[in-house]
């Protein structure tokens, strides 16, 4: 077991001001595995001020010249992919997604984000010269937008970190990360990298802890930005603040998608797909798309292909390379998870799973479960699960499958499935969500993601998750 008694605040390991610990406790054994402070307001205090001297300060990041910054940027990339084999293993271990999605999600795609963000920045321009029409000319500038505050969950821990870390970053900004409680070891390498990269003290500062922690953290005085992760209700509170201190926030949120399968889908050929698609990382995935739609002539086949798919995944320890499907994080999220199974009984058709794997006697591991017959409008086919439970809904024609899709106050994924990529393309338009996949879906890091309604604001990732970190500055000159 692992037991810190420090946080990584300007660039050094230093003691915690808060008494109070933290206990990780392993999703697939129920073990401690390691222990660290939970931050309370002085070391948030310390965290924020360390960042903010690192802004400031003559010859401080956000001074250094693109380039400058570009390679600190790679070289974070490196330091962390020599780390990758300790990172994916702590976070398979604390919130059970299988290692080989780790492997790839949590190590390879990362660093692919710092990159892109490095190689973006060489060729952004940050200010520019227009010709006015008054007479004289303008300078406008665009200048990094403070101290970033980045909130994390646990089901991406080392992947969300990237995708707000990067491109803070690039923009010249400091940034001072909270991860989640359940998943937070992994943060003490990310700093190891950090000191190893080369960057300045304060540029990045980490302070663990729970809701009490991020909300403090959220309304200090001396952060530019909030850039948050997690749940809906959560984010509604933290858009109330933010509003009320008229700061900018970036919210990726919740997700009710849907995948729309045609009447020509290949399902066979689309089998790997579709399971990362609906079950990547147990379920525990804002984009998962956990509502299934079918034409009627196909129901009863698509019914045996997803029951011989859930069926036959590979469930457990997610260390094992050949897992497939792991535990959830934790207890309480697995009494939800079942909380929405037994809620469903009552009016789906149960196929396969709906319990807890037999031959378990430790992890909070649930059964990949899927119901046939869910009604569009109830708990099941409107309410984020956040596990590995999967809806079928039949449909008549394609826009009754578009309007169940857009039913839900969510909009943050959904994917098309069809042998015609362009009838899919055309589909993909008219589903009211931030981002939409064609027999296919993977974020890319050139592309903005986020989400609609009750999904988010703001995008992250692309060239827009770099402006998100930027405000512009106008200069007049006289004629």
């Amino acid at each position: 077991m692992t037991d810190y008694d420090t946080l990584f605040i300007g660039g050094e390991l230093t003691p915690a001001a808060s008494a109070a610990r933290i206990d990780v406790i392993a999703a697939g054994t129920e073990e401690i595995i390691g222990r660290a402070p939970e931050a309370d307001t002085t070391d948030v205090d310390a965290a924020v001020a360390a960042a903010r001297r690192s802004l400031q300060d003559p010859g401080g990041w956000m001074r250094w010249t693109p380039e400058d910054r570009s390679q600190a940027i790679e070289r974070l990339a490196d330091e962390l992919e020599t780390r990758a084999p300790r990172i994916t293993s702590l976070v398979a271990q604390q919130n059970g997604m299988p290692i080989s999605t780790a492997n790839v999600i949590e190590s390879v795609l990362p660093a692919t984000i710092y990159r892109y963000y490095a190689s973006l920045l060489r060729r952004t321009p940050f200010e520019e010269t227009r010709p006015g029409l008054l007479g004289g000319q303008t300078i406008v500038r665009q200048v990094p937008v403070g101290v970033v505050a980045a909130i994390v969950p646990w089901n991406y821990p080392n992947l969300i970190t990237a995708t707000k870390l990067a491109p803070a970053l690039a923009a010249g900004c400091t940034v001072v990360i909270k991860p989640s409680p359940e998943a937070l070891l992994d943060s003490y390498i990310v700093a190891e990298a950090v000191s190893s990269a080369g960057i300045p003290p304060g540029v990045v500062n980490i302070v663990p802890g729970g809701a009490d922690t991020g909300a403090y953290l959220v309304s200090h005085p001396d952060v530019g930005k909030v850039s948050f992760t997690g749940s809906t209700a959560v984010g509604r509170e933290i858009a109330r603040t933010c509003g009320e201190l008229l700061r900018p926030t970036t919210l990726e949120l919740g997700g009710k998608s849907a995948a729309i399968l045609l009447d020509d889908a290949d399902l066979p050929a689309s089998l790997e797909g579709l399971f990362q698609a609906t079950l990547l990382n147990n379920g525990q995935t804002c984009v998962a798309n956990s509502r299934i739609l079918v034409p009627r002539k196909r129901y009863d086949e698509v019914i045996d292909f997803f029951a011989a798919m859930l069926s036959g995944a590979k469930v457990g320890d997610p260390l094992d390379p050949e897992t497939q499907v792991g535990p959830l994080v934790s207890d309480a999220q697995r009494s939800r998870v079942e909380g929405f199974i037994a809620g469903a009984k009552n009016g789906a058709r149960l196929i396969t799973g709906g319990g807890r794997p037999e031959q378990f006697d430790r992890g909070w591991f649930v059964e990949p479960t899927l119901f046939a017959d869910v009604d569009p409008m109830s708990i099941l086919g409107q309410q984020e699960v956040f596990g590995p439970v999967l809806a079928l809904m039949p449909y008549d024609t394609v826009d009754d499958a578009i309007s169940i899709a857009n039913s839900t106050d969510y909009g943050l994924a959904g994917t098309i499935w069809t042998s015609r990529p362009k009838l899919g393309e055309d589909i993909a338009r008219k589903v009211d969500s931030g981002t939409v996949g064609v027999n296919y879906y993977m974020l890319d890091p050139v592309a903005p993601f986020g989400g609609v309604k009750a999904s988010g604001l703001g995008r992250e990732l692309g060239p827009e998750g770099l402006a998100s970190c930027l405000q512009p500055q106008t200069i007049y000159l006289a004629p």
